[in-house]
């Protein structure tokens, strides 16, 4: 059997492997289930280990044995750390002290910078900035939820279009005034009445509720003013973490990630002009793959010392 280093993203609906060699050369890739590692939950501990077994059988088939695991997840604190780190190496058949798991956004951060090289804003379904200092400290801001904050997340976007839907509602008695974007937000729900709407939000999560997004940024294609002014705010959101992270960690280059950035050119636009000067980029980061390499490549080594000590999570 062919001996590989494991590289894994754990997402809460779908996960993604990538086994490289010794020189770092990619082998093979793969998929499994979503997870979270809120293993303090039996359900959850189960779905987790459900994606374990589900990596060690592709490998198997495939004739690869695992020398290492280096994986991120959502949903990820340092208390549980010893638990899931014994999961994965039960599940792998790896040696104690195989596995190294950590924060998913963490895992990203590594895949792009060095410790201390820069600074990483995420907008996906939530939203949320990071900085790894040189000494391994995390710095975090945003990321508490759609119930707290996650501006200009996709969900965030998805809720401001919702409430601008129903003031406007309240005040003129239709939506006359945002007509696109209500017309949008529809299609997505899959009904007009304010039963239709509320059933979608309040018996989904926010991944179900960021999937309307995509309703504002139609609207934005089709010249909707309210919905181009919330796509401006997002972008404005965005940035505000980054400007969290320039005041608290010093200035350096902006890595731009998550699917809420395709919506519309407005959002990165609205970031950009606020760091003039500064290097911003919006690079496609495969995690999984840095994670796999983490053990074999020359920008892993400052990373594997970081996280034997441990990294400072806040």
């Amino acid at each position: 059997m062919t001996v590989v280093h494991v590289g894994l993203d754990v997402g809460g609906t779908a996960s993604r492997w990538v086994a490289c060699d010794a020189g770092g050369e990619l082998v093979a890739r793969g998929s499994a289930g979503g997870a979270t590692a809120h293993v303090f939950n039996p359900a959850e501990r189960s779905r987790l280990a459900t994606v374990f077994e589900a990596v060690a059988a592709a490998l198997r088939e495939a004739g690869l044995r695992p020398a290492s695991l280096c994986a991120g997840m959502t949903g990820f604190g340092a208390p549980a750390a010893d638990e899931i780190r014994s999961m994965a190496e039960t599940a792998l058949a790896l040696s104690a002290g195989a596995a190294m798991v950590m924060d998913d956004i963490v895992m990203a951060y590594a895949a792009h910078f060095r410790p201390g090289e820069g600074h990483l804003i995420s907008a996906g379904t939530g939203s949320i900035g990071i900085h790894v200092t040189k000494a391994g400290e995390v710095i975090r801001v945003g990321g508490r939820g759609i119930l707290i904050d996650d501006a200009g997340s996709g969900s965030w976007i998805a809720l401001q279009a919702l409430d601008r839907m129903y003031r406007a509602l309240d005040h003129t008695g239709g939506f006359v005034e945002v007509e696109e974007l209500a017309r949008q937000m529809f299609l997505l729900v899959g009904g007009n009445s304010w039963s239709d709407v509320r059933q979608f939000v309040y018996a989904g999560d926010r991944g179900r509720i960021g999937t309307l997004a995509v309703g504002v940024a139609r609207a934005a294609e089709s010249g909707d003013q309210t919905a181009l002014d919330i796509l401006r705010r997002a972008g404005a959101e965005l940035a505000a973490l980054g400007e969290a992270l320039h005041t608290r960690c010093g200035a350096g280059p902006i890595a731009l990630v998550g699917g809420v950035l395709q919506l519309n050119p407005l959002i990165v636009d609205e970031i950009t002009w606020r760091f003039p000067g500064v290097d911003l980029t919006t690079p496609v980061i495969d995690s999984p793959l840095g994670a796999a390499r983490m053990r074999t490549s020359e920008a892993g080594r400052p990373w594997l010392a970081l996280l034997a000590n441990g990294l400072g999570t806040p």
